[in-house]
């Protein structure tokens, strides 16, 4: 048995050098034939691909046919993200279920129309009968966001119309997903944490009054506890996360899928796929380990000198992972300032002397005041960078005592609202298939038959 598996770990290991050796691309080609890496510019603007009215992404103006950046702005159906949260704190409300109208429906609802959204949301807010142990407790799965694509695609199989693409029929397939993604991600973790960490499993059922926010803390606790403050933040959160323009990864995921005819089930599992990445969604998880091997590494929080040191071993590949990043810092589009992370800060502020946590979150914001100072020592900047929305995010879930397994999944149970309305919208526009251009580089061979290869 033995010889058996090291035949196959040394045969695998030479497939893998070949892999490797045989799909390397020399890094000069990008530039001959201006291909534009990860459909972005050099100067970090993104490649117009198509049209959108859901959200906007706003870095730069142009003036005399240059770029000047601007802090980072956000737009849903036209609103500044900045006005919508403080529009619905200042009424002393929780706003996703708000947004959610917003982003699918492009205008924001009156009390009645959000009131029986609310209740229709509620209505939805339920797995179907025996679910909960044939799919997620007989199956748990150590990471949560396959567990919930895996309850979602199995949604496929007890839905009728699955493969029915009008707008009637994949607006109801979308509010049941938004509606039950917190029960799939928090019940997804109890699977998890029963089966594989030996701790007692309880099932607490959504309770049709609560928010999407109270419902994710009521589901989560052993106790269903939680105070307005932690649920306000959570409720933060989700609304930051919602949408993001199409072209983020995901959205842009969502569109492709869509594009190509496929079912509601399976653009969300792909677009969850797409959001697993610890370059996408994943990034806040990577953020809150990071400044972990920070404080286990910086003796004196307060010393500049002493953290900008230590940010320099990161960028040199000396600490913590060795990537050579600062996770948080830095953002695709946003150049002065993540206008999400703006708005995170000023209320984490509350939520961290609420809990006692302020000496981290004074850390946080001296890393935030510093990274961009040592990266601009240490490599060529084409844009600003500032931090993004992640590098507060982790923090915050941590605040809540959500564990990190679900950081990405609340990502998810945020941003399915800004897939759904984004797909709606490309079937609405019954646009052509996505298919971007790859250009071939290798020199043409002629087949060489077996006997002499």
């Amino acid at each position: 048995m033995e010889n058996i598996i090291e035949l196959e770990e040394k045969m695998l290991k030479n497939l893998s050098n070949k892999a490797l050796e045989n799909n390397k691309i020399d890094v000069e080609l990008f530039s001959k034939y201006q291909v534009k890496r990860g459909l972005r510019d050099i100067d970090g603007r993104g490649v117009l691909v198509g049209l959108t009215e859901i959200g906007d992404v706003r870095s730069y103006i142009v003036e005399e046919n240059e770029m000047v950046p601007i802090p980072g702005k956000l737009f849903y159906r036209g609103i500044d993200i900045s006005d919508l949260v403080n529009g619905f704190l200042e009424d002393d409300c929780f706003g996703f279920e708000e947004t959610c109208y917003l982003l699918l429906f492009g205008n924001l609802p009156t009390e009645r129309e959000l009131k029986d959204f609310e209740q229709l949301l509620a209505g939805y807010r339920n797995l179907p009968d025996d679910f909960v142990r044939d799919m997620i407790l007989k199956m748990p799965s150590k990471d949560i966001m396959n567990s919930i694509a895996r309850s979602v695609l199995a949604f496929y199989s007890l839905d009728d119309s699955a493969e029915d693409t009008s707008i009637e029929n994949v607006l109801r397939q979308c509010l049941i997903l938004i509606a039950c993604f917190p029960l799939m991600a928090v019940y997804g973790y109890q699977a998890c944490t029963h089966y594989h960490d030996n701790k007692s499993l309880f099932i607490h059922s959504p309770q049709p009054e609560l928010s999407t926010a109270e419902n994710i803390l009521n589901m989560l606790r052993t106790d269903s506890k939680y105070t307005k403050l932690e649920a306000t933040l959570l409720d933060l959160a989700l609304v930051l996360h919602a949408e993001h323009g199409g072209g983020n990864n995901s959205t842009f995921v969502t569109h492709v899928v869509t594009s190509s005819g496929s079912d509601t089930y399976s653009v969300m599992a792909a677009a969850l796929g797409s959001l697993k990445g610890p370059r996408h969604g994943g990034a806040n998880i990577k953020v809150v380990q990071m400044f972990e091997n920070i404080k286990e590494n910086i003796a004196d929080w307060n010393d500049d000198s002493e953290v900008e040191e230590y940010l320099m071993k990161l960028l040199n590949k000396e600490a913590f992972d060795r990537s050579g990043l600062i996770y948080g810092i830095g953002h695709a589009v946003y150049s002065i300032s993540d206008p999400r992370a703006v708005i995170f800060k000023e209320h984490v502020a509350k939520l961290a002397k609420e809990k006692g946590f302020e000496n981290e979150f004074n850390l946080y914001a001296k890393v935030e005041k510093l990274a961009p100072e040592v990266v601009g020592k240490k490599r060529k900047m084409y844009k600003g960078i500032s931090a993004n929305v992640d590098f507060y995010s982790g923090f915050v879930y941590r605040m809540l005592d959500i564990p990190p397994e679900l950081f990405t999944p609340i990502f998810a149970i945020s941003r399915i609202s800004g897939w759904s309305a984004h797909r709606i919208e490309e079937i609405v526009n019954a646009g052509k298939i996505i298919r971007p251009a790859y250009k071939n580089v290798i020199k043409r061979r002629k087949y060489v038959d077996r006997e002499n290869r």
